[in-house]
């Protein structure tokens, strides 16, 4: 027992500082949000005089924040609606429906894993370009789609891989067809690997700034990732400000992280086991 106990004092050493270092940088944001230009100008590591969320409000009201935050409520539900959708259906057919060249299409989404999407910018805006939908909502919903389909479709395989046979041979002698299976089985059984491949979805799509940037050309179509990265340049001598937008694209970040913990993790290792 002491030996056990001796060993996870040690393990704990590096994990409290690993916990540090990923906290620090939110108060320090938090604290400099809540200074004035001139306490930040005189002395950017103290501590707030007086605290006041004024930076944060005007954050929100005279940089477009609102509209950016529209637009990402918009584009991350769409593409997480599609995403799910799309993924269940691929999961659910990978998995156990047998049809020719299965393992060779799973391979080649998995492949598709491991391009990184600055492989393909140039030919993506092209595409979009030809069919006219750069800066526009279904063109970025799309991207996201199509870049973040193969990372869903590999975790809903991996899961739907766990539920046996012989529930989905019983459901067909009962008369079910495919899709009905999928409709009344699979959807049911799945819920909990849905919400949880939901959940990381909207945080990629969330905190993308590359995709957006390149396909939300005009200022009003921003997302709010983008509006808060342009604010770096239009407030460079503004410090207190930046940090009170920053703060406002934080927010609802770390929120999904507190509530859904436990979902993030079974989503994050859902294709690990199997059985």
């Amino acid at each position: 027992m002491r030996e056990r106990g001796f060993t996870r004092r040690i393990v704990a050493v590096p994990m409290c500082l690993l916990a540090l270092a990923t906290i620090y940088p939110m108060l320090f944001t938090l604290n400099v949000a809540m200074k004035s230009r001139r306490e930040y100008v005189l002395n950017q590591f103290s501590l707030a005089d007086h605290l006041t969320a004024a930076n944060i409000a005007d954050a929100w009201s005279s940089s477009g924040l609102g509209r950016y935050t529209f637009n990402s409520i918009v584009v991350t539900a769409g593409a997480v609606v599609l995403l799910l959708l799309l993924g269940s259906m691929a999961g659910y057919a990978f998995s156990q429906v047998t049809f020719r060249g299965r393992k060779w299409l799973f391979l080649v989404c998995l492949g598709a894993l491991m391009i990184p999407f600055q492989v393909i910018m140039v030919p993506f805006f092209r595409v979009l370009g030809q069919v006219h939908l750069l800066d526009t909502y279904p063109g970025l919903i799309l991207a996201y789609t199509g870049q973040f389909l193969p990372f869903t479709i590999f975790l809903m395989t991996s899961f739907y891989s766990r539920i046996p046979a012989e529930v989905v041979e019983a459901a067909r002698v009962d008369g079910s067809t495919t899709l009905g299976v999928y409709r009344r089985i699979m959807l049911p059984l799945g819920r909990p690997a849905l919400l949880s491949v939901g959940i990381l979805n909207a945080l990629f799509c969330w905190n993308d700034v590359l995709i957006s940037l390149l396909v939300m050309q005009s200022e009003q179509h921003r997302t709010l990732m983008v509006g808060v990265t342009a604010l770096r340049g239009q407030y460079s001598d503004n410090i207190p400000l930046f940090a009170g937008g920053v703060l406002v694209a934080a927010v609802p970040v770390i929120a999904i992280y507190l509530f859904f913990q436990r979902q993030i993790t079974d989503g994050v290792t859902a294709g690990s086991t199997k059985g």
